[in-house]
């Protein structure tokens, strides 16, 4: 069977993280995408309201999430995948915010990745184009990212995945970073190359990918086996609202707004055999406390759907 893993956002408490796990494993899950990036907000990142979390030890950090560790090894939960900090680069603020993004945060993620025994773990590129005039010259600057923590991915065995992206111009929301697969296999198969192991992969994200257009099945077909973790949420099109699969339609006779049979279809031509991940976090403040449960089996339900459309 397919693996199926959600968010720990607003399911894992780290006063008592098992309890967390536990739940996750009656819903119906076998994996979980941790949430390191909750640890350090982008909302408060592009503020320049940098916590002081990522200033401990990896030591200090280690047991900080041991119970975690712990927790998910008791329940069965595979951390399958995790979310470093993001953004890493803010175009304007003060440069000791931005190196304490890059060499604090960055470094100590790689780390607590590592300790958790999580294979993937999902960065954002830089959001630049407009600054610089250009997507190559954006490029560049992810690039050179990557090549700072790559030699930790291969030290560590962790492949880094690069999500597809919007960007807010004027109110509206248009392609960002990552939006072109093939541009992103050409990137992904250049880093590869260059270090001798599989250190770069790809994160398609469902919500990114409806609010821009992408066509689904071409997409993840130009990406292949690059393809490496799913970001699964649902959208009206319009807001990147992280909702769960099937709930919003584009007319009355409920045509879905995302399309799912694409989705899929091209995760069944490249014989998709990761994890089914839904990065759905926000619906459960929707639903009362008491609901939580019953919410997070309806997710891992759906992820089971996926999974024996797949015929896994």
């Amino acid at each position: 069977m397919i693996g199926i893993g959600v968010q720990t956002q607003n399911v894992i408490n780290d006063n008592r993280p098992e309890e967390g796990f536990a739940m996750l494993k009656q819903a119906g899950f076998t994996c979980a995408d941790f949430s390191l990036n909750s640890y350090l907000s982008n909302l408060s990142i592009y503020q320049s309201e940098v916590n002081h979390f990522f200033d401990q030890s990896v030591q200090e950090m280690e047991r900080f999430f041991t119970p975690h560790k712990r927790g998910a090894e008791s329940a069965g939960i595979k951390i399958n995948q995790m979310h470093m900090p993001y953004p890493v680069y803010v175009p304007g603020a003060d440069r000791e915010i931005n190196d304490y993004l890059w060499n604090q945060a960055a470094p100590k993620s790689m780390a607590v990745c590592a300790f958790l025994g999580c294979p993937y773990i999902v960065i954002h590129g830089f959001k630049l184009a407009r600054f610089l005039g250009s997507e190559e010259l954006e490029w560049q600057e992810t690039a050179r990212f990557i090549d700072f923590i790559a030699p930790l991915a291969r030290e560590m065995g962790i492949t880094i995945c690069m999500e597809n992206l919007y960007e807010n111009v004027g109110g509206h929301l248009v392609e960002g970073p990552c939006c072109s697969a093939e541009k992103a296999a050409g990137r992904i198969d250049y880093f590869n190359e260059k270090y001798g192991a599989e250190v770069l992969g790809f994160c398609l994200d469902t919500g990114h990918a409806n609010i821009v257009g992408i066509d689904f099945e071409r997409f993840i077909t130009t990406l292949g086996s690059r393809l490496k973790v799913l970001h699964i949420h649902d959208n009206d099109g319009i807001s990147d609202l992280h909702q769960i699969p099937f709930t919003f339609t584009r007319t009355r006779e409920n045509r879905s707004s995302t399309d799912w049979d694409g989705f899929a279809g091209g995760l069944e031509k490249i014989h998709f055999d990761g994890v089914m991940s839904f990065e759905t976090a926000p619906v459960l403040k929707a639903f009362p406390e008491s609901m939580k449960r019953e919410v997070l089996g309806f997710i891992a339900d759906i992820g089971r759907y996926f999974g024996e459309k797949l015929g896994l």
